[in-house]
């Protein structure tokens, strides 16, 4: 080829292969110019191998990738089709309510909103033309006025504050310390998150009620009982039960990813213990701890049956006000509140996106920091402080966490005159003797379970696609993210009242009435709540994948689509595995959507058995509790474990 060793055939062409117009190699003669290769036509120039390749070699190679292009986009416009008519057309029919009045399209409805007090206290005189100075004046007064909207949103902070304050020191523990069983109770962090909330509900109400479990305790002690039931501190502990796990299991992840050796580095140039933690450690957790505030203010903000259930109207959020308009049949009101609710959680989300995207941590090569014993032999005084404060957070969290589980488990076989396992009779029983309209056991438990396998077929593959599409670089790729994360901000009563009233009742089109059954309407609407958590638990891995890894693929042959199947896809699988785990626990626990679609007893499904059963009686709805719970921690154990430690949610 060109330059050999002997000068005088430096200017010697090649009589075959698959180069043109070589000219002297510089190298061989400093005098001479670099080679100049013309890729022959259909060839791809990102390809490493390109110029080395023989021409027909090459031409095959570009009509390759430029298929696999192909298939890739044509993937990305089936997630596409199957969230326009799943999520985003359904969802339009109710919001179109909120502008067409009697056929013409209109804004009063949403004026007429916006200057109410009952929704926007002493702000909705900003838009009836008041003086800002006078309204802002009046907000910083004892006696202001903050509307439904305005408390919505105060008590998602304090929501949020009270999570974020129990779940890292959560993650901290399960990240920085070794002892029996941590593996599994990290996969059963985020079970309080996905039980139904009404089973929650009966769950508090047998702890922090009159005569409840923390009464009797307290009461042993010579201490007065605690009226928690109906205030703001019974829904703050709530939403802290359902969100708190999920900032552990997010932070957890950051915590583990911090490289050891960076941190040994930082102590070997003289940085204190406390120098080394704000300087390392907390930057690579900032992302992480945000992620879990964002998600558990979106989810507080549009929370329903906690604040139905423990909190009443007095203290009732915009989501119970959007469910009662539409009981009331007042679509145009509800769908006008339900797009202000959308918008403030958009927003969130959209700002989280945007400080995700400047603050994306890779982690290449890290060396684990090391877990400490903790029940080591021996502590010295040092190491007994911090174990005295996880003792301290450990009591905490068997109040919260523990109490509610454990007072529904004992309520389903607490009887009066004590233990018995009637309750489960009763589900044996009703499930041979129920009438056509009752709820039987069995029928739920089998919905359950295929609602939430057709969930996971759908979700799984949809958020695998729009976590390859949200990584590539491209102008407007994080407006896309926020609006593929759109489910999360929509609650599930406005999206199963949308499948209803669309796909469910019949849309015409081009002369065809297509419609959806209920059950397979069921499997949508928790597809298109559950995917934005794959979403969110393969993104982040795909971001971190080291790209020379992919580059090294590449140059050993691999095209795009196969460097993608074989070594990014393998590296993100926890994450993977982590999304399948939460679409399944999700599936399982939804009750909002699948209220409002299922037709009949026979597509009911756990959580709504056991709102049918509480309405009579309450052990038997905490017997089908257990059964959901039993049913959902095997699931969900089984799903992770499958997958190993994930780095995911």
């Amino acid at each position: 080829m060109v330059g050999a060793l002997d000068g005088s055939k430096r200017d010697e062409r090649p009589r075959g292969g698959g180069r043109v117009n070589d000219r002297p190699d510089p190298k061989a003669d400093g005098g001479a110019t670099t080679p100049v290769d013309v890729p022959a036509s259909g060839s791809d120039p990102e390809d490493p191998r390109a110029e080395d390749e023989p021409t027909g070699r090459r031409n095959a190679r570009g009509i390759r990738n430029r298929l696999e292009r192909r298939a890739i986009a044509l993937f990305g416009l089936g997630t596409i089709l199957l969230l326009v008519v799943l999520f985003y057309y359904p969802v339009a029919t109710v919001f179109v309510e909120a502008v067409v009045v009697e056929g013409a399209v209109t804004l009063a409805v949403f004026l007429e909103l916006l200057r109410d007090p009952f929704y926007f206290g002493d702000v909705a005189r900003l838009f009836a033309g008041e003086s800002p100075l006078a309204v802002a004046s009046d907000l910083l007064s004892s006696d202001r006025r903050i509307g439904i909207v305005g408390f919505t949103a105060y008590q998602a902070f304090l929501s949020t504050l009270l999570s974020v304050a129990l779940g890292v020191p959560a993650a901290y523990v399960l990240a920085r310390y070794e002892f029996r069983g941590r593996r599994t109770l990290r996969s059963l962090t985020v079970l309080p998150f996905v039980l139904p909330s009404i089973m929650v509900a009966v769950g508090f109400v047998a702890t922090f009620g009159e005569n409840g479990t923390l009464n009797r305790a307290l009461g042993l002690v010579g201490l007065g009982p605690i009226e928690l039931m109906f205030t703001l501190e019974a829904i703050l502990i709530a939403h802290a039960f359902y969100n708190a796990p999920l900032v552990a299991r997010v932070t957890t992840a950051a915590w583990e990813s911090v490289d050891a050796s960076a941190i040994e580095t930082a102590r070997s140039l003289g940085a204190s213990p406390f120098r080394a933690f704000r300087d390392i450690v907390a930057p690579q957790l900032y992302p992480a701890v945000l992620m879990g505030a964002a998600l558990t203010f979106v989810f507080t903000f549009g929370t329903f049956p906690i604040v139905l259930a423990l909190g009443g109207f007095e203290l009732a959020t915009v989501e119970v006000f959007v469910y009662r308009l539409i009981q009331d049949l007042n679509y145009a009101e509800a769908a006008a509140l339900a797009i202000v609710e959308l918008v403030i959680t958009l927003g969130i989300l959209y700002g989280y996106l945007r400080y995700e995207a400047n603050h994306v941590v890779r982690s290449r090569g890290v060396r684990p920091l090391p877990r400490r014993p903790l029940s080591p032999p021996s502590l010295s005084l040092r190491e007994l402080v911090p174990r005295a404060g996880i003792a301290i957070y450990a009591a905490v969290a068997l109040v919260v966490f523990v109490s509610p589980i454990v007072s529904m488990l004992y309520a389903s076989v607490a009887g009066p005159n004590g233990l018995t396992l009637d309750h489960y009779r009763f589900l044996i029983d009703r499930q041979q003797t129920a009438a056509a309209f009752q709820v039987r056991p069995w029928p739920a438990i089998r919905n359950s379970l295929l609602f939430a396998a057709g969930a996971l077929a759908l979700a799984l593959p949809m958020g695998v696609v729009v976590s390859v599409l949200t990584t590539r670089r491209y102008r407007g790729r994080k407006l896309v993210d926020a609006v593929a994360m759109a489910p999360l901000a929509v609650s599930g009563i406005i999206v199963g009242i949308g499948l209803l009233r669309g796909p469910v009742f019949g849309i015409e089109l081009a002369g065809w009435q297509i419609t959806m059954g209920g059950a397979a309407a069921i499997v949508a609407a928790h597809a298109v709540s559950c995917y934005p958590f794959v979403v969110r638990t393969v993104a982040p891995g795909l971001e971190s994948v080291d790209r020379s890894l992919v580059e090294s693929a590449r140059a050993l042959g691999a095209s795009r689509a196969r460097a993608l199947y074989d070594v990014e896809l393998p590296l993100v699988w926890p994450g993977v595995v982590a999304g399948a785990a939460f679409v399944v626990a999700i599936s399982m626990g939804e009750f909002s959507s699948t209220v409002i679609l299922a037709t009949g007893t026979d597509q009911y499904t756990m959580p709504v058995a056991i709102e049918r059963f509480i309405g009579r009686r309450l052990g038997p709805a905490t017997a089908m509790g257990v059964v959901l719970l039993v049913v959902t921690s095997i699931s969900f154990v089984i799903i992770d474990r499958l997958g190993g430690e994930s780095f995911g949610i």
